[in-house]
């Protein structure tokens, strides 16, 4: 038996974006890059595991909007012209600079990348997600499920159905997506509040994870820490995320990314470059990040010298050493205090490798191939934790999230809270639809199932945490305010009997996720008593 094990999960998670009205759209590219430089080198490096027979065990989660978008024909086709515009550009960047040796270099390896990927991409033939299934029916990866639409289920506790119907939607579009049960959840931004264990045990949920706060600040002690999971009221096992783990990867200030060999994210030749000379692989008209990017981290000031790709690798495989022998120390010293090995449950965004970590895959494989090597530790995934070692100790965990501070304050700041009063709002016209027209048929059943996803797509955490760190405010107040506008605009027509065909079918093409869903079957109101309950945790 080793020391330790090593719960390694990579949550793969974007909002749903899917613009039929315009043919080019900045937000678009967020999952085409992902694409580009997260989940197809994703697929690579596990690719290689199994090819060499690497023993490795990996926990993925891939949200419903991330399958869903995956799975879309028009945004599948798109980004295929997407992928051909960067291989272009990065030809045209590999002839302008023959004069230039280092950045010719680099601008010959980033041709030869967007061709692998481009080769990838056509070998699944624009259906990535298959790959991903093939890798878990090896038994080496385990996807787990998540929240429909990613909403953040703390803040629910008004109408508690919302929260509900996130788990039951995002259980049903996992066994869609997967053909098989989920095992494993993975509740959006790690929220947990009391009571929201029992809508997993519903779908048949095994083990979710949460913030190490989550399992310390439960309902009792936890013997063993962070380190074991505890085992809620409705039988669901809660894992603790390890904040020494988490730290080595995450923090700004002495976590591996920031190392100043590594790429620099900010310096990318969509601004560089002359306006005349990048405006025509710039459809959108505007500036932005092309993944083409000569220039390390450097240091803290503005002067960046030129990346080595070669150095970076190294780098990234040196700190995979640095990262599996803290672990294997960790290990060793909470054996010695424990009567079972210790799990190490460490959790990240799987965009974080590749796409904001450019040297992040490469971390990943050495780390993945040392724990190989060692018995001192072993990867495992929560469910096969739970079968080696299926008695833990009881008791509820406690409200939580992984953002700032812990709790709720990201998602429930004075820039955002003014959402939350028109989402309760929704919730309960929501409700009253389900009740009065859940008997329709024809045109008010479709207007009822599409007013289910507009609110749906509005719950998304993601707009709430787009406008907490000022990104793309502008758009992400716009999507809750469409989605929203399109559920009122709904709710009229059902109560009025004037449901316009034609902007309705406007609706289901636009945000028409989950063609599958039922209001009626996810929405159903919960008695008085059971609300209550869960209201107050």
């Amino acid at each position: 038996m080793p020391a330790g094990y090593l719960v390694l999960i990579l949550h793969a998670h974007l909002p749903y974006v899917k613009h039929t009205e315009r043919e080019y759209t900045l937000e678009e590219d967020w999952l085409y890059e992902a694409i580009t430089e997260t989940y197809i080198p994703l697929l690579l490096i596990m690719e290689g595991w199994e090819n060499d027979g690497v023993p490795y065990r990996l926990t993925m989660s891939i949200t419903p909007t991330l399958a869903a978008m995956l799975e879309d024909d028009l945004l599948c086709h798109r980004y295929r012209r997407y992928l051909a515009n960067l291989e272009d550009l990065a030809a045209k960047e590999v002839a302008r600079t023959g004069h230039h040796p280092h950045v010719h270099r680099l601008a010959r390896m980033y041709l030869e990348r967007f061709r692998t990927v481009a080769a990838v991409w056509d070998r699944y033939r624009g259906r990535i997600l298959n790959g991903f299934r093939r890798l878990q029916d090896t038994g080496r990866l385990e996807i787990v499920a998540s929240g429909a639409t990613h909403g953040y289920l703390p803040l629910m506790t008004a109408t508690p159905e919302m929260a509900r119907a996130q788990v039951r939607i995002g259980a049903e579009a996992y066994r869609r997506a997967f053909a098989r049960n989920p095992r494993g959840f993975w509740l959006p931004e790690c929220g947990y509040f009391p009571g929201h264990d029992r809508w997993l045990a519903e779908e048949g949920i095994r083990y979710t994870f949460v913030d190490g706060h989550g399992l310390l600040h439960a309902s009792r002690r936890p013997r063993y820490g962070v380190y074991a999971p505890l085992i809620s009221p409705a039988g669901v096992a809660f894992f603790g995320r390890d904040g020494e783990s988490s730290k080595q990867v995450w923090s700004m200030d002495e976590g591996y990314p920031g190392d100043f060999d590594y790429r620099e994210f900010y310096r990318d030749v969509g601004f560089d470059l002359p306006w005349e000379t990048i405006a025509p692989n710039l459809p959108h008209g505007l500036r932005t990040n092309t993944g083409i990017k000569y220039h390390r981290i450097t240091g803290k000031t503005e002067h960046k010298e030129l990346y080595d790709p070669e150095r970076a690798k190294s780098k990234a495989y040196l700190h995979a050493a640095n990262f599996v022998f803290n672990r294997e120390r960790q290990s060793e010293y909470l054996r010695s205090i424990m009567d079972r090995p210790p799990v190490i449950v460490a959790p990240y965004d799987a965009e974080l490798f590749g796409h904001w970590w450019f040297e992040g895959p490469y971390f990943l494989d050495g780390v993945v191939r040392r724990l190989a090597e060692t018995p001192v530790v072993d990867m495992i995934t929560a469910g096969e934790y739970l079968s080696a070692f299926p008695v833990n100790q009881h008791a509820e965990p406690s409200q939580s999230s992984w953002g700032l501070n812990g709790y709720s304050e990201v998602w429930l700041d004075g820039c955002n809270d003014w959402i939350y009063r028109h989402l309760a709002s929704a919730s309960d016209k929501l409700l009253d639809l389900v009740l009065r027209f859940r008997e329709s048929e024809g045109l008010a059943r479709r207007a009822l199932n599409q007013a289910a996803r507009e609110l749906l797509l509005a719950q998304s955490s993601d707009w709430a945490f787009i406008m907490k760190t000022g990104t793309t405010v502008a758009y992400a107040e716009r999507r809750t305010k469409e989605h929203l506008a399109s559920f009122l605009q709904l709710y009229d027509m059902l109560v009025n009997g004037t449901v316009d065909a034609g902007w309705l079918a406007f609706r289901e093409e636009t945000a028409g996720i989950f063609p599958w869903l039922e209001a009626a079957e996810f929405f159903a109101p919960l008695p008085e008593s059971e609300r209550q309950v869960i209201s107050v945790g």
